[in-house]
């Protein structure tokens, strides 16, 4: 199977380098991943500039990107044909929820699904601080076309699990909601120039016991299936279009 691997991370993240060995094995594995870290950047994509592309072996490239434009370029600009599936991953930390629309990660797999290409995010959290990537990566390649089923027209599977690892079971989930309660720290230089630094602040999780967040919180494999392109919530007021005010 080709599979063309980025992440948000960067091309020295442990996570990316550990997944790519463990593939290797069965797989032809192209990996075009960001030059440096560019977590939480979304979906965003540079349009306004040229890209820098860095050979690093005859399968390893670095994009001076985001990881859509990895995909973005990877597939027009460094892949010689279509892969069968683009991995992204494995991230630190988890992207559950609400963390999905922050997510570099999830974007590089959804913009996956919106070529019609099977997509895959796969991040990885930790309650103490220590990353073992090998177990959720021995997962994701033991089970990737069982995963790949899961993929369609504009879906992607987010992945999540707790390290350590090994994990007993995976439930298909759903995604949580999560308010993070941001914050920021005004700051006045000695020039007296005004700065504004971002202040994260304590993360709150809603969900049943069927949501992604409380599946990972028991040592379990979580796998979502996402919606790729925007859907629109119905309103029930018939009346609303009449009752606008028109030029």
């Amino acid at each position: 199977m080709k599979i063309l691997l980025t992440n948000d991370d960067g091309i020295t993240s442990t996570g990316l380098q550990i997944l790519a060995q463990m593939l290797r094995k069965e797989h032809e594995v192209w990996i075009v991943a960001p030059d440096q870290n560019r977590s939480a950047v979304s979906h965003s994509i540079i349009m306004n500039k040229p890209l820098k592309i860095v050979k690093h072996d005859d399968f390893s490239f670095t994009c001076s990107g985001v990881p859509v434009d990895c995909v973005v370029h990877g597939l027009n600009a460094v892949l010689k044909s279509k892969p069968d599936v683009i991995l992204s991953g494995i991230n630190f930390g988890a992207n559950l929820g609400t963390d999905l629309l922050f997510s570099g990660t999830a974007a590089a797999a959804r913009q996956a699904s919106l070529y019609g290409i099977p997509g895959i995010a796969v991040s990885l959290e930790s309650s103490g601080g220590m990353y073992d990537f090998s177990s959720l990566a021995s997962f994701t390649m033991k089970n990737l076309e069982h995963l790949m089923s899961l993929c369609g027209k504009d879906i992607f599977v987010n992945i999540n699990a707790l390290s350590p690892g090994p994990y007993s079971e995976c439930r298909l989930t759903k995604p949580s909601k999560r308010y993070y309660n941001d914050g920021v720290k005004p700051f006045i230089a000695p020039d007296g120039q005004h700065y504004s630094f971002f202040a994260g602040g304590d993360v709150e999780t809603e969900g049943d016991e069927s949501c992604d967040y409380c599946v990972v919180k028991k040592g379990l494999v979580s796998v979502s299936r996402i919606l790729a392109q925007p859907s629109a919530h119905p309103c029930n007021d018939a009346s609303w279009e009449k009752s606008c005010q028109m030029s």
